[in-house]
């Protein structure tokens, strides 16, 4: 009996490496839906069992013709506007996603979707009150529309479960990068900026802190918490727990691409960029059962795939 899974976003960063892995199952029919936005079609596995779609979650009539044709067991909703500039830039676009949430959420009622996994986001913790971000005990402090957003999405889930009793899970998900991010994002722009020698520039002071969760680690956390149906109705963290500031980023970048590239500040951003996020993962290493890769080895495999791929998208 074959599965049925629904990835939107499924030509991003995240999604598009959920889809390789998801697509690894002979007994997975993977149904990618992107409108490439942000995506890349590049991205999407050329697998037997594994479709494209190009449409727009935020359109009914776009998605609901693909929920009536492959009556799906299982939804990862992870189409989304991301980046920090672009968001800020356009906060309609980012409004538009509501209408995506409704229409997935009455689809999947609708067609009885066994579970509907949600990518939220660490913005919905806003500058945080405590460190590290725990799933349970942090107030979420949404203040962007891009967090707002997100956090409404948390609440579309908790309200159809109560009123439909409908299944999910909720990803925050902090910094995660690898060979499928786009070369916009802070870690994949700093590297190529490396490897060219030319200069990388930081926001303010860069002593603004972040962690970077490598891929891998992310993925196989979402297919342990999908096979072995864990974290019900819940949410969890998704990150790495070691903190590091933006300028050590650059400098461990510059040192391990053995760069002559020159690090220069800019005028820091007006908005949007928190100055410390780091989560509570413990339920994410429950999971996870393994070491988390560490950011020195996450960047060495991103330097050697840029370094080995004549087509680095």
């Amino acid at each position: 009996m074959m599965t049925h899974i629904l990835v939107t976003g499924g030509a991003g960063n995240v999604g598009s490496s959920l889809v390789a892995k998801l697509s690894e199952n002979k007994n997975n029919k993977i149904i990618v839906f992107d409108n490439l936005l942000t995506g890349n079609l590049n991205k999407v596995p050329k697998k037997e069992n594994v479709i494209f779609i190009k449409g727009n979650v935020n359109d009914y009539n776009d998605i609901s013709g693909v929920f009536f044709r492959y009556n799906f067991n299982y939804v990862f909703h992870f189409a989304a506007v991301v980046g920090v500039q672009r968001t800020l830039n356009n906060p309609l676009w980012v409004l538009e996603d509501i209408k995506g949430f409704d229409n997935i959420l009455k689809l999947c009622k609708n067609t009885n979707v066994n579970r509907v996994y949600f990518s939220s986001s660490s913005e919905v913790y806003g500058e945080p009150f405590e460190i590290p971000q725990n799933e349970k005990t942090t107030p979420l402090n949404s203040k962007l529309p891009y967090a707002i957003v997100k956090n409404l999405g948390e609440s579309y889930l908790k309200s159809y479960h109560q009123e439909f009793n409908l299944q999910y899970c909720i990803f925050r998900f902090f910094n995660t990068y690898g060979p499928n991010q786009s070369d916009d994002f802070v870690v994949p722009k700093f590297i190529d900026l490396a490897l060219r020698n030319e200069n990388i520039t930081l926001y303010g002071d860069g002593l603004q802190t972040r962690t970077f969760c490598y891929i891998d680690d992310n993925i196989d956390t979402i297919i342990n918490i999908h096979e072995n149906s864990l974290v019900k109705n819940d949410v969890i963290n998704i990150g790495n727990d070691i903190e590091l500031t933006v300028k050590k980023l650059a400098e461990l970048v510059v040192k391990l691409t053995k760069s002559k590239s020159k690090i220069v500040h800019v005028p820091a951003l007006k908005e949007g960029d928190m100055n410390r996020r780091c989560p509570d993962i413990q339920k994410m290493k429950k999971i996870l059962q393994r070491d988390l890769v560490s950011v020195e080895e996450g960047i060495l495999r991103l330097i050697d795939f840029k370094k080995n791929s004549t087509n680095v998208i």
